[in-house]
């Protein structure tokens, strides 16, 4: 990582009118983001609490559409354990429970509806990037995609790498063939290409950090060839960022 802040250059990926799909939206500190490089924003999320800060905060901007349920490989409807501590941990994995949160308390659990990454293209168009933020429920929020998209994240975590590698191998199934990753809130690649699957992991493997987490990008389409954009000078927004990220500030911050 530079000494100096820097991001990536979402222009190459992102451009003006660009349908972008924030699943796990929270309270839209990404959807923020997006906007600024003039992107059409789904913001996705299920709990209730977060949907009203969303309403509230893009009440005005016609470019984000906000569908107040959560993503799963059918639809229909699922229980949702929500942390009230730190809503950004708030899970429809049982097994994300037993990770580095285990100690923290799911006070609530509410039925929330859910939806498919297909229903979702359907009803607003195909997105250039899919960023997916879901706590543990990654394998099946991908399993409701039967196409690739140019561009897809997800966030890992070490204690769960055999789920990371259950949903890079789905994501080869449907056509992905590169990848690449950011370590934590690094607003910058990891590597300087594109991998194959096997060099990810070879590469997040020797990381020496138990507590590793970040974000594994998928990329589909006539850039996957070439190298990720080089950083530019772009400041990063302000505002909490979501994730493992913001509940480790948010925990212990």
């Amino acid at each position: 990582m530079t000494d100096q802040v820097e991001a990536l250059d979402w222009r190459w990926f992102v451009r003006p009118g660009d349908v972008v799909f924030d699943v796990g939206a929270n309270v839209g500190n990404k959807t923020d983001s997006f906007l600024q490089y003039g992107a059409q924003v789904v913001c996705i999320e299920p709990q209730p609490d977060c949907v009203k800060a969303l309403k509230r905060r893009f009440k005005r901007n016609r470019r984000v559409t906000i569908l107040p349920k959560g993503l799963a490989e059918k639809a229909g409807a699922l229980e949702l354990s929500i942390c009230s501590q730190a809503n950004t941990i708030s899970t429809f994995s049982d097994e994300w429970k037993t990770g580095r949160f285990a100690e923290y308390q799911w006070d609530k659990v509410i039925r929330v509806p859910v939806t498919t990454l297909d229903e979702v293209i359907r009803e607003h168009g195909a997105p250039a990037y899919c960023k997916i933020d879901v706590e543990g429920f990654e394998i099946s929020v991908l399993q409701g995609l039967t196409r690739p998209v140019p561009l897809l994240s997800f966030e890992f975590a070490r204690e769960f790498m055999g789920r990371a590698k259950a949903c890079v191998s789905y994501l080869q199934q449907i056509g992905f063939e590169r990848f690449n990753f950011i370590e934590g809130e690094n607003p910058q690649f990891t590597c300087g290409g594109w991998l194959d699957a096997r060099a990810l992991f070879e590469r997040i493997g020797q990381i020496d950090n138990p507590k590793l987490w970040g974000d594994i990008y998928a990329q589909h389409g006539a850039q996957s060839a070439g190298k990720p954009p080089q950083p530019i000078g772009v400041a990063v927004p302000a505002g909490k960022p979501a994730g493992i990220g913001a509940a480790i500030r948010q925990l212990f911050g």
